[in-house]
């Protein structure tokens, strides 16, 4: 399952693990990068605003063709072991595992580097060379099984004692409309804001506990436009939560569809 790894683990790795940066290119350029990261900056695998709405209830995904074109320009196979970081504790990372995922790749090799790019450069080296990378043939094979959702099956979360909706939004947003019988849980809640990282695990589960967010519960994630719940679909499976199901239209279908919100 996708997981967080350290930089200890990332450094101890070496030409085995292909690393991606997903910051732009300038900051890629510019600021310099973990060594031997690859560059594919998240506006080049997100959709338009306008994704969520269409019918095929693929969210903001990216093309399928473009996806395997960007990463096998990367140099990435479907065996190959990724990291992938950012400045931003993680959340565009976390948006480029997700979607490596939901197109098939394996998440046994998927990582997150816990901590971002800020706190990497704190102790370790950097690197302005980019790396020369031999391009592959990579090809989506959608997997068997999915945690993709439709907001049919989001409607009748809130009524389900089996599980628990959660809103990974700040609170105005929440307040201001969210589905109804959610949840809210700030992503960033679970963000230690010194290391930049996850949370330790106990204090993590402690955050998800107190809003009713337990292992035994089916967990079905939404925020905007599936970028904030990339994040914390990535912590949810790396703390071992089994049933973690992922909206991806989220609040852009929701409203395009003209359904119900609440407000505080």
């Amino acid at each position: 399952m996708t997981d967080f790894v350290s930089a200890e683990w990332v450094s101890s790795r070496g030409d085995d693990l292909r690393v991606v940066d997903v910051r732009d290119a300038w900051e890629y350029d510019g600021l310099g990068h973990l060594p031997g990261a690859v560059n594919v900056p998240f506006d080049s695998f997100r959709a338009d605003e306008h994704g969520a709405e269409s019918d095929a209830g693929e969210g903001m995904l990216p093309d399928e063709d473009e996806w395997a074109r960007l990463l096998s320009a990367a140099g990435i196979s479907p065996e190959s072991d990724i990291v992938a970081y950012d400045d931003h504790h993680g959340v565009f990372a976390a948006r480029f595992l997700v979607t490596a995922e939901l197109f098939g790749h394996d998440p046994d090799h998927l990582h997150l580097l816990d901590g971002d790019f800020s706190s990497w450069q704190l102790e370790r080296e950097t690197s302005s060379e980019t790396p020369d990378v031999e391009p592959t043939e990579y090809a989506v094979q959608r997997p068997a099984s999915t945690p993709l959702v439709g907001p049919d099956t989001v409607a009748k979360a809130a009524d389900d004692p089996d599980a628990v909706l959660v809103d990974t939004r700040e609170d105005e947003e929440y307040d201001a409309g969210h589905i109804p019988g959610a949840v809210l849980l700030d992503w960033r809640d679970l963000v230690d804001d010194e290391t930049r990282g996850l949370l330790a695990r106990e204090s993590a589960l402690s955050v998800l506990e107190s809003v009713g967010i337990v292992p035994e519960k089916r967990v079905v994630l939404y925020c905007n436009t599936a970028r904030r719940i990339s994040h914390t679909y990535v912590v949810l499976r790396h703390l071992g939560f089994e049933r973690v199901d992922f909206y991806e239209g989220s609040l852009t279908e929701w409203e395009a569809q003209g359904r119900p919100l609440e407000t505080n």
